[in-house]
């Protein structure tokens, strides 16, 4: 199991892979805005795990099991912003998801996309909970931010 912040270097190695032939470390820093060390540091690892190919100096390859996994992690991410919209949050989507991605397990993670597709399938339900949330959020307990 990736830690958190080398699921968020593949995530990213993954989406520049989809945009650029060759992947360098200094494109990474600049994505993730940290250091070139750092970048570094987490290449070893996930190099040392089989998720990339990496040699200094050199383009930056994802691994077929990198691919694998750059990919569930990007999908991971989408869905749960798409769950944060189905839910009509008024938080920041991309931070919450970002927030929210590397601490549910995979179970959860797959009961999520099951309601998302349910919704999605379902725009009489989706309309219906759109108008409970709206009339309904001032009667729950949670209305104001803890201070």
């Amino acid at each position: 199991m990736l830690s958190p912040s080398l699921q968020d270097y593949l995530e990213e190695m993954y989406r520049l892979s989809i945009k650029i032939n060759e992947i360098r470390v200094s494109d990474i820093a600049q994505v993730l805005d940290v250091s070139l060390p750092s970048v570094v540091k987490a290449l070893h690892k996930l190099s040392s795990r089989g998720y990339v190919i990496y040699q200094p100096y050199e383009a930056i390859k994802l691994t077929e099991k990198g691919v694998f996994e750059g990919r569930f992690l990007v999908q991971r991410n989408q869905l749960l912003k798409d769950f944060l919209t189905v839910l009509k949050t008024s938080s920041d989507i991309e931070k919450e998801a970002e927030s929210m991605e590397h601490y549910l397990s995979f179970s959860t993670i797959q009961a999520i996309e099951k309601f998302v597709h349910f919704m999605k399938e379902n725009p009489d339900i989706q309309k219906r909970y759109d108008a409970f949330y709206k009339i309904q959020k001032e009667e729950y307990i949670f209305t104001e931010q803890p201070q």
